[in-house]
């Protein structure tokens, strides 16, 4: 049986609201004791002094590429990346190749997870078949099989009667629907934010209302089937404003953002590096500071990854045939410790909140918190540490990232999942 002892850490629950200096007693794959001064002999002792002890991260937003593009990612050198950055447990989205429209495809993904036994990968199933838009998905199945959720992600479901229809029958499993909020007329064509900085560099834009005319239709959708609503990826101040309203009128919502849409506005894309390239994309600092409020006042939920691997020969393309994405769950932590920690001042609860117990909550999993009698899953935090982004360093099978061989701030100096201690930074 597994034993070991975390020591002088400053374990820090979100749920529990506990934050002081304590040393944690791990058994087997549950967490034995929390307490000052815990003095045993014969198991494996951490160290934590100077550092933040914390439930293991909960993404509810990447792409693992498996099955369909192994050059791009695998299950496995996804949950390794994952491991690096402090998650314990992902949720992939199902635009695969073939998507995760069948229980065959869900069980693959479960049991490829179990061989690798890195972190907990649950698999996002499409809300219909092949992501067309048309017929719903066997729901019945897919959630028997182990999927958490329901997503055409990288595709809107554009037919309302189908999405209305999907969320009726979402309520039956108390399982939601993960919408993907761009409408794709307003978008065609897009490369990046519309707005003055598109117009200067000459780039074709994406304007906000085509992600808010979706957020407030899939909203009142929501509203009219009482369905469970989470919105990925918001970026704009609209849709900030929608949701935030929405929750107010008890709408069954909740929504994430990524690191990248809180860290950066859309002038980074003047240097036309095709990794500033998302969908939807990084928008006007207007924007940017709205999505902070929005993580401030809980408007935001969680903060998910959008971990979108891509090769270098795809990334290096020319700006307006490089694919949408970058990989996101190595750098995650860093983001937050260096915008929303050092400079925006939240709180370690604030921050820690949205990445632990909140998507736990949303995907109805035990884990995300620090308690006696709960499932070890912890990460243990150095802030101040700083370190490079080398492609050495990297996890990920792709290394397309606009911090690639820049310096951070903060990350995962250890990992443990059920109890296992998983991932060790190196000095």
């Amino acid at each position: 049986m597994n034993r070991i002892l975390i020591k002088n850490g400053r374990v820090i629950d979100p749920k529990t609201r506990f934050d002081r200096i304590a040393d944690i007693l791990i058994e087997g794959n549950k967490i034995q004791k929390v307490e000052r001064n815990l003095k045993i002999d014969g198991l494996k002792v951490i160290d934590a002094s100077g550092m933040i002890v914390s439930p293991g991260f909960i993404d509810l937003h990447c792409h693992l590429r498996d099955p369909g593009r192994p050059d791009e990612e695998t299950i496995e050198s996804g949950a390794r990346a994952a491991l690096a950055g402090g998650f314990t447990t992902i949720c992939c989205m199902p635009n695969t190749e073939p998507p995760i429209d069948n229980e065959g495809i869900v069980s693959y993904i479960i049991k490829e997870a179990e061989r690798v036994n890195l972190c907990r990968v649950f698999p996002i199933a499409t809300i219909t078949k092949k992501r067309e838009g048309k017929e719903i998905s066997e729901f019945g199945e897919l959630v028997k099989a182990g999927a958490k959720g329901f997503s055409d992600d990288g595709n809107t479901v554009r037919d309302a009667r189908v999405l209305r229809h999907a969320m009726e029958y979402s309520k039956i499993f108390d399982i939601p629907i993960f919408e993907h909020p761009v409408d794709e007329d307003l978008s065609k064509g897009g490369l990046m934010n519309e707005s003055e900085v598109s117009t200067r560099l000459g780039l074709a834009g994406s304007p906000s209302i085509a992600e808010e005319i979706i957020v407030a239709r899939d909203l009142m959708l929501a509203k009219f089937t009482g369905a469970r609503l989470h919105l990925c990826h918001i970026s704009t101040r609209g849709s900030v404003e929608l949701i935030r309203r929405a929750k107010k009128e008890g709408v069954d919502v909740t929504c994430e953002t990524c690191p990248h849409y809180f860290f950066f506005n859309d002038t980074v894309l003047e240097t036309y590096n095709t990794n500033y390239k998302v969908n939807p994309p990084i928008r006007t600092e207007i924007d940017r500071r709205a999505i902070i409020e929005g993580l401030r006042d809980g408007t935001i939920d969680c903060i998910s990854t959008d971990h979108a691997p891509h090769t270098r020969a795809e990334k290096e393309l020319e700006f307006a045939s490089a694919p949408f994405g970058m990989i996101g769950l190595e750098t995650a932590l860093s983001m937050v410790i260096m915008q929303l920690i050092n400079i925006e001042k939240f709180s370690w609860f604030e921050v820690l909140d949205k990445l632990t117990i909140k998507p736990a909550q949303i995907i109805k999993e035990k884990t995300g918190v620090i308690k006696e009698g709960a499932i070890a899953d912890i990460v243990i935090i150095n802030p101040e540490v700083k370190w490079r982004l080398t492609p050495e360093i990297i996890k990920s099978k792709s290394k397309n990232t606009p911090f690639l061989n820049k310096e951070l701030t903060g990350r995962a100096e250890y990992v443990i999942v059920n109890g296992e201690i998983k991932y060790q930074a190196t000095p």
